[in-house]
C-alpha cells in the first residue's frame, strides 16, 4: 500500500493528459463516496435533528427562496 507522499509524488509526474484523467477519476470516486457517507447517515438518523429544524424553520417562516 503507498503511503500519502508517494501518491502525491506520483500525481506531480503525471502528465497533463494523465493527470485530467486523474482528476476526472478522483471527482467521480469523490463524489460516489460522499452520496454512500450521507446515505449512511441519512439510514443512521444522524441527519433527522438537522432536518427536524430545518422543517420547523420552514414552518415558521424562516427561510429565503432562492
Amino acid at each position: 500500500m503507498s503511503t500519502i507522499r508517494e501518491i502525491e509524488l506520483a500525481v506531480t509526474q503525471l502528465s497533463a493528459q494523465d493527470l485530467a484523467r486523474f482528476r476526472q477519476w478522483f471527482d467521480e470516486y469523490d463524489a460516489q463516496e460522499w452520496d454512500e457517507q450521507f446515505e449512511r447517515d441519512a439510514k443512521s438518523g444522524k441527519l433527522d435533528d438537522m432536518a427536524e429544524k430545518a422543517i420547523a424553520d420552514f414552518r415558521a417562516g424562516k427561510f429565503k427562496e432562492i
